[in-house]
């Protein structure tokens, strides 16, 4: 690109005058105004300049500006051709994209994926397909972060109850052994065996928001822990279940290598059938006696003997105050599992105790609605398997929150309530009651 350069004759005014030439002066994302324009006439055969607009003309001085024509003519300012090269270097991702796809197949260019750890997650259209090496490698160039470039090729779960998914490596090594960061805390884990969504990082934060220090939770579908460990870090006591292996391994090293915050000893990792997780867990966390003390940090000049520290103990409690069910493609078929849950202990709960029975958060998938349908099928669906009317007037309360899209007509929803009474001590067969 042909340009015109204003090259400053004393280097302590170029900040002065770039802001009085503000209107003749180049702008283009990302690129630096300020430059050393070869001169001649000058003895280091150099100056600093700045480039000026493709209209500004070297030999047109009608197309100067009048502040450019009197910096000239006080000889404060020299004019001098300056040719601009935009290399590959400089051009984003979606620039490069929109330059060498077909006009036909830019409708809708691939700029969204995943990032987990160095490895983009990409999830190409049919239609991108034909480029996907030539997309992947120019993602890897512009992302210096990413070292992997994977494509998914089936949907989540739908070949996998562990909701692992098949995928082909498009650009750089097949390396899914991956560290992720999120709420102060490090998980690592092999991506192509376990299941992780870096897009409901803002979800796990506002649900363990919700958790209170010293209460237990039970996470039923725990994955590598986005729920457990965040909340163990709280002091919450988290009983940590996972049908995977793979998720129970990762999620019991993870508790171990955050051990600045204690989190092992807060967590305690299961791998189970979650339908039988709810209830056993609810019998052994009545028949646990766990405490915990945690000892004060001190300076290391503080000589007294480490019993001498003050210390807080935490006592586990007997009962669960939230359930966390994050399996949205099959959650709500999990909570037949709660009917009598507590049948016989109606004593350790209001109105005997202020203990309150526990909330129970269930992820669900649903179709986009402006009208509340989404809503009601999800209270209905609830209701069902609950064998109790949820949500609605007159009815046990419900929130139903809207997590995220994860399909032109598809949503992720939690649906979030207190347990009602008529279920939690219904009278059940007597192998089915915790007690």
């Amino acid at each position: 690109m042909n340009l015109t350069a204003a090259c400053i004759l004393d280097v302590k005014k170029i900040t002065k005058y770039q802001k009085e030439l503000s209107t003749d002066i180049l702008k283009i994302p990302r690129l630096r105004a300020v430059r050393s324009v070869p001169l001649d006439t000058l003895p280091n055969g150099s100056a600093k300049g700045v480039l000026l607009k493709p209209e500004i003309r070297m030999n047109d001085k009608s197309s100067w500006g009048s502040k450019l024509q009197e910096l000239v003519e006080a000889r404060e300012v020299l004019v001098a051709p300056y040719q601009l090269q935009l290399d590959y270097d400089y051009w984003t991702y979606l620039d490069i994209m929109s330059a060498i796809l077909p006009e036909n197949d830019q409708s809708e260019i691939p700029v969204g994926f995943s990032v987990v750890g160095h490895v983009a997650h990409l999830n190409l259209r049919d239609q991108y397909l034909p480029y996907k090496s030539l997309i992947a490698s120019v993602l890897l160039d512009k992302n210096p972060n990413i070292r992997s470039v994977i494509n998914k090729i089936d949907d989540v779960g739908e070949e996998n109850e562990f909701r692992t998914f098949k995928y082909e490596v498009l650009a750089g090594p097949d390396d899914m052994n991956v560290e992720v960061r999120e709420q102060d805390c490090v998980f690592k884990f092999d991506y192509s065996q376990v299941y992780w969504n870096t897009r409901l990082s803002t979800e796990h934060h506002r649900l363990v928001s919700k958790f209170k220090r010293g209460e237990a939770v039970c996470d039923v579908m725990a994955g590598v822990g986005p729920f457990a460990l965040p909340a163990a870090k709280k002091n919450v006591w988290v009983w940590a279940n996972d049908l995977n292996p793979a998720s129970h391994e990762s999620l019991v090293q993870n508790a171990k290598r955050n051990k600045t915050f204690k989190i092992s000893d807060f967590i305690n990792p299961f791998c189970e059938d979650g339908h039988s997780f709810i209830r056993t867990s609810a019998t052994s966390l009545l028949n646990s006696n766990r405490d915990l003390a945690i000892f004060s940090k001190v300076s290391r000049s503080y000589r007294m003997p480490t019993k001498a520290v003050n210390a807080q103990i935490h006592v586990e409690p007997k009962t669960f105050s939230h359930y966390i069910l994050n399996l949205p493609a099959s959650a709500t078929t999990f909570l037949p599992s709660f009917i009598g849950l507590y049948a016989g202990h109606e004593h350790l709960f209001e109105p005997h105790t202020e203990t309150q029975l526990p909330m129970v958060h269930v992820y669900c998938f649903s179709t986009k609605s402006d009208d509340n349908k989404a809503e009601e099928k999800i209270g209905s669906e609830v209701s069902e398997q609950l064998g109790c009317r949820m949500g609605g007037v007159g009815r046990e309360e419900m929130e139903i929150w809207d997590v995220r899209d994860v399909a032109p007509q598809k949503r992720m929803f939690c649906a979030s309530f207190r347990l009602p009474a008529e279920v939690a001590f219904r009278k059940v067969d007597a192998e089915m009651n915790p007690g």
